[in-house]
């Protein structure tokens, strides 16, 4: 049996930008795409702790060091600049394997969303 667990986490980043006129997706600082082990076009879920919304979409690959967190196309709509937001990807796999592995957690200043 496969279960899908959290594999990588972002936990409470400030989004910077939110631009609707492009490709929907969310770009992402190249730095915590590392510490958080994701890469670019996974899948992620987003969730806005100032508002509530829920939503999914793919990953760019952002400038390292830049701190940008931008909501595009449509996503851009569920959040604005200076919003926290939570960004998590999920794994499948078996279910003995799922109870030992461990997700990869970051914990970003909120103010820079550079790694602490």
């Amino acid at each position: 049996m496969f279960i899908e667990v959290v594999k990588s986490k972002i936990h409470r980043v400030t989004v910077t930008e939110a631009n609707l006129n492009y490709i929907g997706s969310i770009t992402i600082d190249e730095d915590l795409l590392d510490a958080a082990n994701l890469i670019p076009n996974e899948k992620v879920a987003i969730v806005n702790n100032n508002n509530g919304e829920r939503f999914e979409t793919y990953i760019i690959k952002g400038e390292r060091g830049s701190g940008m967190i931008c909501l595009n196309g449509a996503a851009a709509r569920k959040a604005q600049p200076g919003d926290i937001v939570i960004i998590m990807s999920y794994a499948l796999m078996d279910f003995e394997e799922a109870k030992t592995f461990k997700p990869a957690v970051v914990f970003p200043d909120t103010a820079t969303n550079k790694l602490i």
